[in-house]
Parts: structure tokens; sequence; C-alpha cells
């Protein structure tokens, strides 16, 4: 278990060197977990594209294989890959994303069954955060859940996701307290229908004003 701790962000810098970020993306590649900082809570990392390291975040959350994951990407043309956005879905990200929203879509086939429960829709999220932005930049898409074990307490330090997850995680970036601290939105945006399926830290009236421009 690596601890990588960010120094505090400066204009372009992310805080960490490039040989952090380097052993960060390789604990990636290698289908191991990745905790990582965003605006909200922290958020367990693998590769999505992985079946393996899919199943090992699964296994450190205690997470029934029931309950879909998320993808975090950190561009919405990004997203395009792995899920199909209508125009109510991109009002959403360029007045929201990067920040705590995550968008509920169709999902597309390139992505595993196992990262949405067999289900044909997939949550995209674009944290806003540097460290994070700077993982999906070099490294692209990844998963976006809590890290947490299944049904605790949302990680707002990474020394809660370190109490809970211990060494089923392969590196841990510590990027400060969250300053959200709240989970994200989630909007299911299904054959033109709209609807907020979990209230965070975007009201519902914000939403709504955006979708009736």
């Amino acid at each position: 278990m690596d601890i990588i701790k960010c120094k505090e962000v400066k204009g372009a810098d992310v805080g960490m060197s490039k040989h952090d970020l380097e052993h960060i993306l390789s604990t990636l590649r290698f289908g191991r977990l990745v905790v990582y900082p965003t605006e909200t809570v922290y958020g367990l990392g693998a590769d999505p594209f992985d079946e393996t390291a899919v199943k090992r975040t699964f296994l450190a959350k205690r997470r029934p294989f029931d309950m879909p994951l998320s993808i975090a990407v950190n561009d919405i043309s990004v997203a395009e890959h792995v899920a199909e956005l209508d125009e109510n879905a991109y009002r959403l990200a360029k007045a929201f994303l990067p920040g705590p929203l995550t968008l509920l879509v169709k999902k597309r086939p390139v992505l595993p069954d196992i990262v949405t429960a067999s289900l044909p829709e997939v949550g995209i999220r674009i944290p806003d955060h540097p460290v994070a932005l700077r993982m999906l930049e070099e490294f692209g898409p990844i998963i976006s859940t809590s890290a947490n074990m299944h049904s605790h307490p949302n990680p707002v330090k990474v020394e809660d996701a370190i109490a809970d997850l211990g060494q089923s995680v392969a590196t841990y970036v510590d990027g400060g307290p969250c300053k959200v601290g709240t989970p994200s939105t989630i909007v299911q945006i299904i054959d033109g229908t709209v609807e907020v399926i979990r209230y965070g830290a975007i009201p519902k009236e914000k939403i709504e004003d955006v979708l009736v421009r």
C-alpha cells in the first residue's frame, strides 16, 4: 500500500511530481486500485475495461455485484466513447461539468457489462479536481465510486478511505479534504426523459433551470 501526498495546487501545477503520476498510472495499468481525491468525496478507481480490476473494486467495497458503478472521464468528448449523450445531457454537462453531477445515460457496448451490473445505463462523471482530471487525462476513463465499504460513511479525507479499505487498495492519493464533501447529484437521461434519482451537491431546482431555458 502506497500513499502519495499532493502539495498545495498552484496554477497549472496539480501538486504531484511526474514520478508520482506515473506510479498512479502504472497501478491502474496493472489492474490495481487507486483512491483519488475529487471535489465531492474520495473516489475508488480502476480500469473499467479490465474486468478483473472491476471485480477487485466490488470486492474491496464489499459491494453487491448487482449494484452498478459509474465512470469518471476528463472531458465530455471522452464520455461519448462509452455512452450515448442527447441534447439534455450536453446542456447539463455544459452547465455543471466538471462538477458534482453524474449523468446516467445509455452505455455503449464497448463498456463491459460487469461495470453496470448488466444494466443498459452508465453513470458519467467529470470531477472538479486537478489531480483527478490529470489522472483521467493521462489514463482515460476510470471507475468512479466512493472509496468506502458499502453502506459506510462517505470518505471526505484520505484517512477515511484508508481506515475503510486498507490493503485492498494499492495506491492512495492524498489531496486533502474534499471541498464539497457531499456526493454528486445523479440525473437519469433516457429517451428524452430527465429525472433526478439521487439528490446531492447540485439542487434539483438548478437542474430544472438549465433544462427549461
